[in-house]
């Protein structure tokens, strides 16, 4: 059977791929790192003392037979116990031990913040003032007073009861002022005679 080129090229690929994977496969599988041999035990001394053993002999420490060994070694607890406090400041498994001066602070650990003051919500706006500006009165024959009022440069002669500008209303007029509501905004204020 005669290979064609590209069934020779398909054929090729795949022996470079089983020879990758051949490759990868043995050195995952070989293990050339050297076994670690465990570690000699370490030996300790037990200190002479009445509280120790009496055998005397030395102890494998960290070895498996020690872990599982639940007697009670003595040699350092008492080690432990013999060690004295060497430090500078105070000791705190001593009662009898001065206490360590603390240094006062030099300024308070939260500022001081400005206390919020409650100010009550502001009532509904003053209404507006008039801007009518009384200067002046006539009489008439039948005795009723009428106001001469200025607004601008306008001029108006009213009476009680007039209105004025289609805004204000003459309620009264007297000799030195007059009394005038703003129907708008509901508002009654009274203008003094203006002197010339």
């Amino acid at each position: 059977m005669r290979l064609t080129p590209d069934t020779q090229k398909k054929a090729l690929s795949i022996g470079v791929f089983l020879l990758l994977a051949a490759g990868i496969l043995y050195y995952q599988l070989s293990d050339d790192s050297p076994v670690p041999h465990p570690a000699s035990p370490v030996v300790q001394q037990a200190p002479p003392s009445s509280a120790s053993h009496s055998t005397g002999v030395a102890k494998n420490v960290g070895s498996a037979a020690t872990q599982l060994d639940p007697t009670l070694n003595m040699g350092p607890m008492l080690v432990a116990e013999r060690l004295v406090y060497s430090g500078t400041g105070r000791n705190i498994f001593s009662a009898a031990s001065a206490p360590v001066e603390i240094p006062k602070p030099i300024a308070p650990a939260r500022p001081k913040s400005n206390a919020l003051v409650y100010t009550p919500p502001a009532g509904p706006p003053p209404p507006p003032p008039i801007d009518l500006k009384f200067f002046g009165t006539e009489t008439t024959s039948a005795g009723k007073r009428k106001a001469f009022l200025l607004h601008g440069d306008d001029v108006f002669l009213a009476a009680d009861g007039d209105v004025v500008q289609r805004r204000y209303r003459i309620l009264t007029v007297s000799a030195n002022s007059v009394l005038v509501e703003d129907m708008a905004n509901n508002n009654r204020q009274s203008l003094p005679l203006i002197a010339r």
